[in-house]
């Protein structure tokens, strides 16, 4: 009876260690990017994907500021912008109170110029069309145009989840994620879910950041308001984030008192 016991205690230990481990662990191929990556390849060029055009749409906030060497010019345009801040450095609530709302006819309205259409524009196309139309009016004038409002959404498996603001006219989504703090061992790769305002509504994609061609796809530089979710895998709920030694260490007692019970 003795030694059935103490062969019971070596079976079960080992098995009660090995399974707490397996549940508690995550492939190392399901937390790589690049998995199609071949282990011989030692040079992969690939051309980026271009990055998109993003158009304004109604309520989208447009900066603009009109550079000219001529002093009372450049208070005649940017008054707003120096009776608010009181001088030439911006704040980022400044930047947005001085800023050019996107109306629902489509116009913004501007100082002296009047009513400007801008809806369906990109932001290059929109400078260009100010610039033209100041240009008739004043000589020697510069202007210069930037969206205020490009903010990203990134939800799910990440370590940092949030809204962030993007003080750039392009990130990716590599770059992104990094804002978030990378994503978590629990997190999805295959499956990413990207959420983009398209022209007749919300339009879902779906991205797998474990390809080395997804550096060529559409998806690859996010646009303003886009969100990005990142799906959980199906092992997370039977997983624990860190490795649980006090868990196992009172169990492995709990057996031996078990154990030494009935013996």
């Amino acid at each position: 009876m003795k030694k059935g016991f103490v062969k019971s205690k070596s079976i079960i230990l080992p098995v009660l260690i090995l399974s707490v481990m397996m549940i508690s662990c995550v492939p190392q191929k399901k937390i790589r990017y690049f998995q199609s990556l071949a282990k011989e390849d030692t040079l992969n060029i690939f051309e980026f994907a271009p990055k998109p055009d993003y158009k304004l749409k109604v309520g989208d906030n447009l900066y603009i500021k009109v550079q000219s060497l001529d002093e009372k010019t450049y208070k005649f345009f940017n008054y707003e912008d120096i009776s608010r801040t009181g001088n030439i450095g911006y704040s980022d609530a400044n930047i947005y109170l001085t800023s050019y709302t996107v109306n629902d006819s489509g116009f913004i309205q501007f100082p002296f110029v009047g009513k400007i259409f801008v809806l369906g524009l990109t932001v290059d196309e929109i400078s260009n069309k100010l610039q033209k139309i100041i240009e008739q009016y004043l000589v020697e004038t510069s202007v210069i145009v930037k969206l205020v409002n490009f903010k990203i959404t990134i939800l799910g498996e990440v370590q940092q989840p949030g809204t962030y603001l993007i003080y750039q006219d392009r990130i990716n989504i590599y770059e992104a994620l990094a804002k978030a703090g990378d994503l978590t061992v629990f997190s999805d790769r295959n499956r990413v879910v990207l959420v983009r305002q398209g022209q007749n509504g919300a339009e879902l994609h779906r991205l797998d950041l474990t390809q080395k061609n997804f550096l060529e796809s559409p998806y690859l530089y996010l646009l303003p308001n886009d969100i990005v979710y990142v799906e959980p895998l199906r092992a997370k709920q039977y997983a624990f984030a860190t490795f649980p030694y006090d868990l196992l260490f009172s169990t492995i007692s709990t057996t031996l008192l078990i154990l030494s019970y009935f013996k």
